[in-house]
Formats: structure tokens, sequence, C-alpha cells
């Protein structure tokens, strides 16, 4: 029986990690507020299952219905929201960039090789990339045979070859004021820092309003808020690696392991620990043998 008719009502998460490639996959359903606005240093390429799903992405309200096809950059800043009862089930693959700079590339004979690899629009309708994007979903999702793998991804590349562009983010970052972009590239930088708006301005050479302004222009969120998506972003990394979380706080800034959780949960729907567990099958208090 499906998960949604035996816990109606009920939000649940979904992930696993595919252990040769490292992608990662998420299968959720949420009902009212889903998460804050965070990023991922991914691409997110997914599908609505069910219900309305709506959020907010490069400064506009998107709104998703069963079939449709969502695309999301690395960086791009996103939330997530059902604004009817009934809720939204979503299927999502986390491609890494190396992934898909090199295999895009390749499929495209070498089309972006000089630039970031972009999404031309974040909604699409194509109900052949849908349907890619499910199979190489459940080849991934709960894994068959090695051929099974790489054949899906591969059509998932040729899939997803005639809606790439040039990097929407990368060219918002350019026009991006000179102590804007410095900012952005100290709080990754000295991300697990204290950092007060005083003393970043100091560095960047600008007054502590104008900073926040044109930051808030550039990338849309004021710095400390983006600095908690850095930490977030950070976090996830190492918990998919078999961090502990109490260690991966203090690793990425956090006052300590409750705090991270508090913020995990409100952007990504899970606890940590609980992300930890379904990303390596080791429970929380366990450490992984490097």
């Amino acid at each position: 029986m499906d998960f949604l008719q035996a816990h109606p009502g009920r939000d649940w998460v979904d992930v696993a990690r595919e252990p040769v490639t490292g992608i990662e996959t998420i299968r959720a359903h949420f009902t009212g507020h889903a998460y804050d606005p965070h990023f991922h240093d991914e691409y997110l390429v997914g599908v609505t299952e069910q219900g309305l799903q709506e959020f907010s992405c490069r400064r506009a309200i998107h709104r998703s219905t069963p079939g449709r096809v969502i695309l999301i950059e690395p960086g791009e800043i996103h939330d997530g929201n059902a604004p009817d009862e009934a809720g939204f089930t979503y299927l999502m693959l986390y491609l890494s960039p190396a992934w898909l700079a090199e295999t895009c590339t390749r499929v495209a004979d070498g089309a972006f090789a000089s630039h970031r690899v972009g999404f031309r629009a974040t909604l699409n309708d194509e109900p052949r990339l849908a349907a890619a994007i499910r199979r190489a979903f459940w080849r991934l999702h709960e894994p068959e045979s090695r051929l099974a793998r790489d054949g899906a991804l591969d059509a998932l590349a040729v899939a997803l070859n005639p809606y790439l562009g040039a990097s929407v983010l990368a060219g918002a970052s350019e026009s991006a004021t000179r102590a804007a972009r410095r900012a952005r590239e100290l709080l990754r930088e000295r991300m697990e820092e204290d950092l007060g708006l005083d003393e970043l301005a100091r560095l960047c050479g600008a007054d502590r309003f104008q900073l926040t302004r044109a930051f808030r222009k550039a990338y849309g969120l004021p710095p400390h808020a983006y600095l908690v998506r850095l930490r977030l972003a950070a976090a996830r990394k190492r918990l998919a690696a078999g961090d502990p979380p109490a260690e991966v706080a203090a690793a990425v800034g956090f006052a300590d392991q409750s705090h991270l959780g508090r913020w995990f949960r409100r952007a990504f729907g899970l606890t940590p620990a609980a992300y930890r567990a379904k990303c390596t099958n080791v429970p929380d208090g366990t450490r992984l043998e490097r």
C-alpha cells in the first residue's frame, strides 16, 4: 500500500543516498508549511506527484501540479508550502555539479564546457522529461543493477539537455556589487566564525547598511540569513558522510546540536540524526569508520 494512502494527513520524508554515484534521492509529503527558505549545493531535478506544490524561487512564486517538473540550480534559494489541505507529494534527485557538467556536456557535444550549466526555467511540462526523472529516481532510490542505474542516468541527461543553458544564478552574481560579492566570499571562507556585521562591512569596504541592502538585492537574503543557509548546506554534506550531529554543529558554526536541529528541521523537514541515519544506515551516536 502507498505510504500516502496508509498515513493520510501525515508529513513524511524518505531519503536515500546511492553509494556509487553519491546522488541523493528524496520522496516526501507535506501539509501546510513544508520548509523555510534554503539552498543546496546540488542541482535539484524533481516531479510533483500529488497535490499543489507552491514555492518561491528566482524572486517569483511557482505552483507545481502533478506531472510538472521542478528544476533548481545550486545556490538558488527556495522554500515550500502546501496551500491546499491535502498537501503535496514530490520526488527529487540531488545531482552534483560535477555529474551534471560532465554528463550533460558530453551529451551536448561540449556545448556547456565554457560556462556553468543552468536551467532555462524553474517549471517544465514535458512528459518525457518527467518520465526520465521518475525512472532515474527509482533506479537509484531502490537500487537495481548497475546497468539499469547507468542507463537511467544517461537517459536523464539526454532528456535534460534541451532545457539547459547558462546559469541564471551565475549571471545574477556577476551583476552584484563588489562589496556584496566579497561579503559572500568571506561568509563561505569563515562560515564557522561569529562575524559581526560591522566587521564584515569593514572587511568589504562598505557601510553596514549599504552592504545589507546590496547583499539582499544580489542574493535574496541578508548576510545573517545567508550564513545560516551556508551552514545548513555544509551540515547536510557532513551528515550524509556519517559525521555525528554534535560534531557537525560545532564544525559549521552552530551554537550546539539543538541549534543545528532547529534550523535543519525547518529547512529540510527532518532532524539531523534522522537524515544521517537515512543516508548512512548508521543510527545516531554511532561513528563511521574512515
